[in-house]
Parts: structure tokens; C-alpha cells; sequence
């Protein structure tokens, strides 16, 4: 259903027309390396509840022997998926449905009209999500090695962070900030955008009924996948920003006016 309602957004807006300055999204990609927008994009990537949230519950977790507490109780009762394997499919089919809508979305953002500037614009915009996506799971794989922690059913000793919590953050942020810039009803825009977080998180929930991974392993791959993900984008897409405080001026009868907009 969710692949139906990206493709209809694909379909919609074909990735035709401008953003709201007249640029064509990803023409901008890597124009730039401002250390003041990198600073500021690493500093609200961080601070952002996807990311702090999943850091402080994977912080609980650690605590005594909660995570491993949990992880029992999880493949006892398997309350979401019914099985282990059943899980584990999930977590590969729920990963690659977020992948799709990742590039679904990319292809519907606004590049103009005309194919060549089109191409261009598109492939350096996917290149700089295609980047995040593959920091995201080097980093994640260089943490893997360097903690050692075994698996909850003991296959190997690769558990901690997540590889697919921290890849189905990734795309669900990716995919959430390409919906930004398409013009869809925003009921439809932020139902998309809740469903994505939802849906990652499936993956994540889905890798521990599947005793593939302890609750912290989960939580902090999809706090890395999310930081990443939202810094890069943010930092090297070199998009337009969204004005907090615009002032305008506007013709009345008596003369001119001033608009003051303020968006919190």
C-alpha cells in the first residue's frame, strides 16, 4: 500500500516544475561547502527527537541487564511479527520498501522541466542521498567491528549498532525530507512522513523479535541512520532554506504596506 501512495506521488508530480525560489531541487548538490551550514545542519541533526530519542532509550537499555531482559521477552512472545523468521523477513521486506519510497520520492521532487537539466539535477541530488545512505552503513559496519558484541542467538559477534535499524532511519529520513519539497496535500505528506518513521521502526522492533539484535543495538543504529542521514542532506544538498522571520512589502489603496511572517 505504501509503495502504491509513493508511486501515485511519482506519478503526480512527475518531478516536474521548480521549488519556490525557481531552483530545480539537487541542481545546488555539492555547489558549496559552507562551514556555517554544515555546522548548523550537524547541530540540528543532532538535536533533533530522532535522534535523541532512540540515543536515551538505548542509554536505559544498557542499564543492568534490561536489554538482554528484553530481548527474551520479545522472542518468547513475538507480539508484532508471531515468529523469529517471520520477523527477520520483515525486517528485509519493511527495509526495502523504505528504499524504494527513498528513490520513488528523489525522482518526484521538483527538477524542472527541461530532460537535460532535469538528469543533471537529479543525479547529483541522488547522489548526495546516496551518500548518507553509504556513510551510514560504513559507519555502522566499522562499529560492528570495533564493539564485538555478540548476537542474541549467537551467530556472530556483529550486533551492535543495527545494520538495518540504522539503514531504514536513513532512508525514512531521506524519503520524509524529499516530501518536503513535492507539492502534495499536507494530510497526504504527513501521513507519509508518520508512516515512515512507523516503518522503520518496524525494522528495528522486527530485528529483535527475530533474535537477531538486543533493543540498544536497534535504537542506536536508528539514531546514527537518522543523523547522518538528516546532516548530509541538509549540509550538502544545499537546498533553499525556509525563511523563520520573512518581511514583505504589498500595494494598498492608500499606498504600500508590510507583511511580517513568522514561522515557528
Amino acid at each position: 500500500m505504501r509503495v502504491l501512495l509513493a508511486a501515485s506521488i511519482l506519478v503526480a508530480a512527475a518531478g516536474c516544475g521548480t521549488l519556490p525560489d525557481g531552483s530545480r531541487w539537487g541542481q545546488d548538490a555539492f555547489s558549496s561547502f559552507e562551514s556555517n551550514r554544515i555546522a548548523g545542519a550537524a547541530k540540528k541533526a543532532f538535536w533533533h527527537p530522532n535522534t535523541l530519542g532512540p540515543l536515551a532509550g538505548a542509554a536505559v537499555f544498557a542499564i543492568d541487564d534490561f536489554d538482554e531482559r528484553a530481548s527474551d521477552w520479545a522472542v518468547k512472545h513475538t507480539p508484532l511479527f508471531g515468529s523469529e523468521s517471520d520477523a527477520r523477513d520483515a525486517s528485509d521486506d519493511l527495509k526495502l520498501l523504505l528504499a524504494v519510497e527513498t528513490l520513488v520520492t528523489a525522482l518526484a521532487t521538483p527538477s524542472g522541466d527541461d530532460v537535460e537539466s532535469w538528469t543533471r539535477a537529479k543525479l547529483k541530488g541522488m547522489a548526495v542521498e546516496a551518500g548518507a545512505v553509504a556513510a551510514t552503513q560504513g559507519l555502522t559496519g566499522l562499529l560492528k567491528s570495533a564493539t564485538d558484541r555478540e548476537r542474541p542467538d549467537r551467530s556472530n559477534d556483529n550486533s551492535f549498532p543495527s545494520a538495518h535499524s540504522s539503514s531504514a532511519f536513513a532512508y525514512a529520513t531521506l524519503s520524509n525530507r524529499n516530501l518536503d519539497h513535492i507539492d502534495v496535500p499536507p494530510a497526504a505528506r504527513n501521513g507519509l512522513q508518520v508512516g515512515n518513521v512507523l516503518t522503520a521502526g518496524g525494522v528495528a522492533w522486527a530485528r529483535v523479535e527475530g533474535r537477531k539484535h538486543y533493543p540498544s543495538d536497534v535504537l542506536f543504529g536508528a539514531a546514527l541512520g537518522h543523523f547522518l542521514a538528516a546532516f548530509i542532506h541538509d549540509a550538502f544538498l544545499n537546498l533553499p532554506g525556509r525563511d523563520e522571520i520573512r518581511l514583505t512589502s504589498l500595494p494598498v489603496e492608500a499606498g504600500a504596506g508590510v507583511q511580517l511572517a513568522v514561522r515557528f
